[in-house]
């Protein structure tokens, strides 16, 4: 009755299922990795002191941003350059932009400082003249998909869309810090913008993403058995007919 099984289409069928399997199996166990990676991330940053309680240290000595030194306060000293707006960012449920300052730190860098909010249609305050050491939470440079980030097409001259050193590379003669810093407070009609959480380190809907993709490939490999199995029956119930001389249905 299961002689079916042997010909060439059920070959095909049968070679099929027996790769789509282990394929979805792999993929859904990928996906759970992704998402236990994520909550390990989430508890190893609750467990760390917080950032801003820790003792602020030289800039270049946190470098590279990472989820140790993220958030950390880092001290800069220089002269500050260019100024951008960052637009389109929220604070306290209002839009406004970033004001942006480059401080200019007398080795060819510039470092890239966040001097506060400006609500829409504010004046936008100049920076101090002179040399101005300055402190500051580090924050890692945003990529495109950050919320609030986007591309600098079709800004106005003076505002970029990403605080990030591929966006002002092109801007400022100075080689650009892959970093920048929030400061804890803000004059001149500013409000001071909090550090964001270290990137990968909370439970947000891209980690639960990656468990439903777990449920979604695990769900894939039970529906190619089951439908395996009811292609199975029908075809035998089909060949078993035809052995009796019935009519098919």
């Amino acid at each position: 009755m299961y002689r079916f099984l042997l010909t060439p289409r059920w070959w095909g069928i049968n070679l099929f299922v027996v790769l789509s399997i282990p394929f979805c199996v792999f993929m859904g166990t990928w996906q759970l990795g992704r998402f236990e990676d994520r909550v390990a991330t989430h508890q190893a940053a609750e467990q760390r002191p917080d950032p801003g309680t820790q003792a602020p240290a030289a800039l270049d000595e946190l470098l590279p941003v990472d989820a140790e030194t993220s958030g950390r306060q880092a001290t800069a000293t220089g002269r500050w350059g260019r100024q951008f707006l960052v637009p389109d960012r929220e604070l306290d449920g209002k839009r406004g932009s970033y004001v942006l300052t480059l401080l200019s730190t007398g080795n060819g860098k510039a470092l890239p400082v966040v001097r506060g909010w400006l609500p829409t249609g504010g004046a936008v305050p100049a920076a101090p003249a002179g040399e101005v050491t300055v402190t500051g939470a580090l924050q890692a440079s945003e990529t495109v998909g950050t919320d609030g980030a986007h591309t600098a097409g079709g800004l106005p001259s003076g505002q970029v869309g990403m605080i990030s050193a591929a966006s002002l590379v092109n801007l400022v003669p100075d080689t650009v810090y892959d970093a920048w810093i929030t400061l804890p407070s803000a004059s001149d009609g500013l409000k001071p913008v909090p550090p964001a959480a270290a990137g990968g380190s909370t439970l947000d809907l891209k980690a639960f993403q990656n468990l439903g993709y777990t449920l979604e490939w695990f769900a894939f490999a039970g529906f190619v058995v089951f439908m395996w199995f009811r292609f199975v029956r029908r075809e035998a119930e089909a060949a078993r007919d035809a052995a009796l001389g019935l009519e098919p249905a």
